[in-house]
């Protein structure tokens, strides 16, 4: 945390050490209903404080750079090879389009994009508009609804919790959005 706190870039107002322990404690809300064993809680836990790490280096490809660290950084506290090789797939599987091949991975993307069916989205999904607009990644608001419309209705949870949980209220958001996406008043081809 003191590494995200001290690397990452300002200009990150959503990929930073706030994300971090909010995906934590997402992934600790989800594990603990889905009653998810204590030694893969611990690598779960493990994968989503290191999941964005790779934001030190990069926007892109962060997730693999995200591993490096975890590679460099998890042998001192212990972690075997093994373990290592299973926090890192879970930090793989985060990487949009998000594509779990196990439990934990599932729970790691739930945990990544469980603000999408949350009451603070809004507040979030600004945060990420200003990150993204500073990158040149989005020019305006109107460009960043119909990008968000786009993601969340491509995007679904991959456990039965965080359906249960989220879906709906993601679906409320998604038709705000929807409704905030203005219509041209003049098309010079009518």
């Amino acid at each position: 945390m003191g590494k995200l706190k001290i690397e990452l870039p300002t200009h990150l107002s959503y990929h930073n050490s706030i994300h971090t322990l909010d995906v934590l404690q997402a992934a600790e809300n989800l594990s603990g209903i889905e009653r998810t064993s204590d030694s893969d809680k611990e690598l779960l836990f493990t994968a989503a404080l290191f999941h964005d790490s790779g934001f030190v280096r990069s926007r892109e490809n962060h997730e693999t750079e995200s591993c490096n660290i975890a590679r460099k950084f998890l042998p001192a506290y212990n972690y075997d090879e093994h373990e290592i090789e299973r926090i890192c797939a879970m930090i793989i599987a985060t990487k949009v389009p998000q594509e779990p091949q196990n439990h934990l991975q599932a729970l790691l993307c739930d945990a990544d994009l469980d603000y999408l069916g949350r009451d603070d989205f809004f507040m979030l999904s600004h945060q990420l508009f200003l990150e993204l607009y500073a990158e040149g990644l989005v020019k305006d608001e109107s460009e960043w609804n119909k990008q968000q419309v786009e993601f969340m209705e491509s995007h679904f949870y991959h456990t039965s919790t965080a359906v249960k949980l989220r879906q709906e209220k993601k679906e409320a958001h998604i038709e705000i959005i929807k409704s905030k996406i203005s219509k041209p008043i003049f098309n010079e081809n009518q």
